[in-house]
């Protein structure tokens, strides 16, 4: 983590929560920001070519935002990180302002693994169960491995909830051996 980027994110989520802004809709928005970047050669070029003037960027930055629908605080932040030449440090600026939000709001992240894809309402299900347990919000991340046979194993922060078929069986191979 540089410096620079979790005072980028601070500096965010201010105006976020000065702004009572939807910290859902700014997420998003500066996810489509990155994934437009990340998928045209042509905008990597653009905005991190220093020998492109500032207000070329700014008019590129312009042109893109309502097809983004960016809102007016983000094509702000985003001119912000052009002009002071930090374009090439938003993946961490972004990873640094989900954790900032999650601080400020009271939400933990959760890594869910089960084994096989689970449907919308059972990770809603999971997520909810997940954040009783936490004794706060929970957003969680959601993998697969086929190795569990059965059931899902829920971490939150350092802490492991296991409740797979693998794992219950592992401790009864325990309890049986310690006999």
């Amino acid at each position: 983590m540089s410096v620079f980027a979790a005072q980028y994110a601070r500096a965010l989520a201010d105006v976020v929560m000065a702004k009572k802004l939807d910290p859902r809709q700014v997420e998003a928005q500066f996810g489509d920001f990155l994934g437009t970047l990340r998928d045209s050669r042509e905008l990597q070029e653009i905005f991190g070519n220093p020998s492109i003037t500032l207000e070329t960027k700014l008019k590129v930055l312009e042109a893109i935002a309502p097809r983004l629908g960016l809102a007016k605080e983000m094509r702000n932040f985003f001119a912000v990180v052009l002009q002071n030449g930090r374009i090439d440090a938003l993946n961490s600026i972004a990873e640094e302002y989900r954790k900032e939000m999650n601080v400020r709001l009271h939400v933990r992240q959760a890594t869910i693994t089960s084994v096989r894809e689970l449907d919308p309402e059972e990770k809603s299900e999971i997520e909810a169960q997940a954040s009783k347990l936490a004794g706060t919000q929970v957003h969680a991340a959601f993998r697969r491995d086929p190795s569990l046979l059965g059931g899902v194993i829920l971490r939150i922060g350092d802490t492991i909830y296991d409740g797979s078929l693998r794992g219950r069986l592992e401790e009864l191979r325990g309890k049986l051996l310690a006999n």
